[in-house]
């Protein structure tokens, strides 16, 4: 404990600035509070593209279709939808008791109604080169930009596909897909970055960057809860950019702030057994929140026979993959190193949480280093002689991940050598295919298989092919899993593309992730979710 207070002792300062530029609120106002460490760049949906920004995003636009916590696509701003035979053709139904937040840029100042003409101008904004949306990928090569955004009235929106491709609703559910009114857009222009409106449940309030965001509830947002009383229950939040994750953990333990997301390696040995539950001395102050998070952790292996690098290299061999996915424990890898957050990745690629992982009908690899020393003799390497060092590419934070890994991989005879490099380095470097063996993670952008599956779609380039795999088969299995329209039997697809990448060897999956929230409290109805996204519609803060 002696060590936690010295590292929270210069961050009292910080406390202090905080407590007096606010606190909980005037009165009985409820709000809630939590910081952003990483800041926040934009408040543009279309520029959506980190969890920073996508939180609240979320709070302050809606999109046409949206996820539940089981992670089921469900109605938003469209109440229903119709597909044409064909599959090309979605046809939304809009709500018609929708407005957008008040702005200056409307007349009198005075939130107007939502329309379909809306959403044909969000979408249009998207891909438009001048916009430069970093999500600008959702609609290209599956949409006709001449004609396939079309509102056919005011409450009538038509989407029409060059060709079927069935997760479409679950691009349409990310936040670059959100709403936005175009009077306000092209009054702020590129200040529309700070000055957002929607029609969600936050309205905004202010923004000093660097300081604190403020979102206020919308007084005319369109949903009720189940009783029939308007949403959302909370009155306001509160958003602080403190860069450091001591004083946030030290915020959250003074009550000043109502959770927090993951737990920073330099105290999650003070808060979490190594079983990933709280420690006794912490139970009763903080509640510890986990949830099956869409990310899978991996290792990644450039795969392109005709890449000189791969030429060269013994990761060219199927069978020293497979010893790599075989040479080390995992198990105890996840309990020493991650305190248990998060499952050993035992299957394929495609992450627990959703419906279509099953670890019975995908069998993934184990720790077993008799089996990786028999590879290893069959590739003509017994005991890793004549194998030269293989270089594995990782950032800091994993460094410890990557030195664990070749300590277990060098007692079967492969010698590993870890370098650490800046991120941006690395993702350069992967997506020009330079790096043979390099750490990765894939979090979900839409809640379906398929979007880990396009990793490794021969057509696909880098990223997101980063290992450039290519496999007639693998492509021939995901071009038909885009046009099958019945769940069970695309998600039959799924496993077996997902079992083709186990055989292969592309990657080396370590563990399939999860939500991990400190609590305060008060908290109430504050469900977390596969996507992580911050869900605060019902949450409230009991006295």
């Amino acid at each position: 404990m002696k060590g936690t207070i010295i590292i929270f002792a210069g961050c009292l300062a910080c406390l202090f600035l905080f407590n007096s530029c606010g606190h909980r609120g005037k009165g009985n106002k409820q709000v809630f509070r939590y910081n952003e460490s990483s800041g926040i760049a934009t408040l543009d949906p279309a520029f959506a593209k980190n969890q920073s920004i996508i939180w609240p995003v979320h709070q302050l636009y809606n999109t046409l279709v949206e996820t539940d916590p089981e992670l089921r696509i469900v109605p938003s701003l469209a109440y229903r939808w119709d597909v044409s035979p064909d599959r090309r053709v979605y046809t939304f139904y809009l709500r018609q008791d929708v407005l957008f937040h008040d702005n200056d840029a409307f007349p009198g100042g005075k939130g107007r109604a939502f329309t379909a003409g809306d959403v044909e101008y969000s979408f249009r904004r998207i891909i438009d080169p001048a916009t430069a949306s970093s999500g600008a990928w959702i609609f290209n090569d599956r949409v006709d930009p001449s004609n396939g955004f079309r509102a056919l009235n005011d409450s009538v929106f038509q989407l029409t596909l060059i060709r079927p491709f069935t997760p479409v609703l679950g691009l349409l559910s990310m936040q670059y897909c959100s709403i936005v009114p175009r009077e306000v857009v092209e009054k702020y222009g590129h200040d529309f970055r700070s000055h957002p409106c929607g029609t969600g449940p936050f309205m905004f309030k202010s923004w000093e960057e660097g300081q604190a965001l403020v979102l206020q509830k919308n007084e005319h947002y369109f949903e009720k809860d189940p009783a029939g009383n308007r949403l959302p229950r909370l009155d306001a939040i509160k958003i602080t950019f403190f860069d450091s994750k001591a004083t946030e953990f030290l915020l959250l333990q003074q009550g000043e702030l109502e959770f927090t997301n993951d737990i920073d390696p330099s105290f999650k040995d003070e808060v979490l057994t190594k079983k990933g539950v709280l420690r006794k001395d912490w139970e009763g102050k903080i509640r510890l929140s986990k949830h099956p998070y869409l990310n899978t952790e991996y290792l990644g292996i450039l795969v392109d026979s005709s890449n000189a690098l791969v030429k060269n290299s013994p990761l060219r061999m199927r069978s020293i993959r497979q010893a790599i996915n075989y040479g080390f424990d995992k198990r105890k890898m996840m309990m020493y190193l991650r305190n248990s957050i998060g499952t050993p990745a035992e299957s394929g690629f495609i992450p627990a949480g959703l419906p279509s992982f099953d670890p019975v009908e995908v069998k993934g690899y184990h720790y077993d280093p008799a089996k990786a020393r028999q590879l290893l003799v069959e590739a003509g390497f017994p005991d890793g002689k004549g194998l030269p060092v293989i270089k594995l590419l990782t950032v800091a934070i994993y460094a410890d991940l990557g030195s664990f890994i070749a300590r277990q991989l060098e007692e079967i005879g492969m010698k590993v050598q870890v370098e650490v490099v800046q991120k941006s380095l690395l993702l350069e470097q992967t997506a020009k295919s330079q790096v043979l063996f390099f750490r990765g993670s894939w979090i979900a952008d839409y809640p379906e298989a398929e979007n880990y599956l396009s990793v490794f779609y021969g057509k696909n380039p880098a990223p997101p092919n980063y290992t450039r795999y290519k496999n007639p088969l693998f492509d021939q299995l995901y071009e038909q899993s885009l046009i099958t329209e019945n769940d069970s039997l695309r998600y039959k697809l799924y496993r077996q593309m997902d079992q083709l990448i186990v055989r292969d060897a592309p990657v080396v999956p370590l563990w399939y992730d999860e939500v991990i929230r400190l609590v305060n409290l008060r908290v109430r109805n504050f469900q977390p979710n596969g996507l992580n996204l911050l869900e605060l519609r019902n949450t409230y803060i009991a006295d």
